[in-house]
């Protein structure tokens, strides 16, 4: 009749055989307090550009390269960089090349000349030793550069002649017209 009495089995005790077993605590897991706040995300200038190709950090590479689509370079290039789309120097990238891209943006060390068709942007961790060539450029403060610039179109460059002249020449010439 314990099938249809539930009274009987609340005071039924089951049988046990053996030694008992030993207590278990049973503790419920911490609860981080309220006013804990998390840490800040981290900043960033900008969110990175998508790239169709990428050279990881660690990576070495010497000789021409070709890209068709956007570019982000985190390793150590040594030679020529043609970029159809935009080129993203990282941090720790370390390049050593003439560069023609589209777009150009610098974070890490560059020894080269830079040519865009559209823009350059030179970030505070950045350091180029070399010529630019662009029609926009940005240089943030904190970022170093030596070299010449020049924002003119492309086209434009071609058309035109600079004649050098060796430096006594220019000297006669200055003297010769302040007389």
């Amino acid at each position: 009749m314990a099938l249809f009495n539930k009274e009987q089995d609340k005071n039924a005790k089951p049988e046990v055989k053996g030694p008992s077993p030993a207590p278990v605590a049973v503790s419920a897991p911490p609860v981080a307090p309220a006013s804990v706040e998390k840490p800040p995300a981290p900043v960033h200038a900008a969110p990175p550009a998508p790239a169709g190709a990428y050279l990881d950090a660690g990576s070495k590479i010497s000789g021409k390269m070709s890209f068709d689509g956007p570019t982000r370079i985190d390793g150590q290039v040594d030679g020529e960089i043609n970029a159809k789309d935009s080129l993203t120097v990282g941090e720790s990238a370390v390049i050593t090349a003439q560069i023609r891209a589209a777009s150009i943006i610098v974070a890490g060390k560059i020894s080269g000349d830079l040519s865009a068709a559209n823009r350059i942007e030179i970030r505070p961790s950045a350091k180029v030793i070399g010529n630019l060539s662009a029609p926009k450029l940005v240089i943030h403060e904190g970022a170093v550069f030596e070299g010449h610039c020049s924002m003119s179109a492309e086209s434009g460059r071609e058309e035109r002649k600079v004649t050098m002249f060796p430096k006594e020449e220019r000297l006669t010439q200055i003297a010769g017209k302040q007389a």
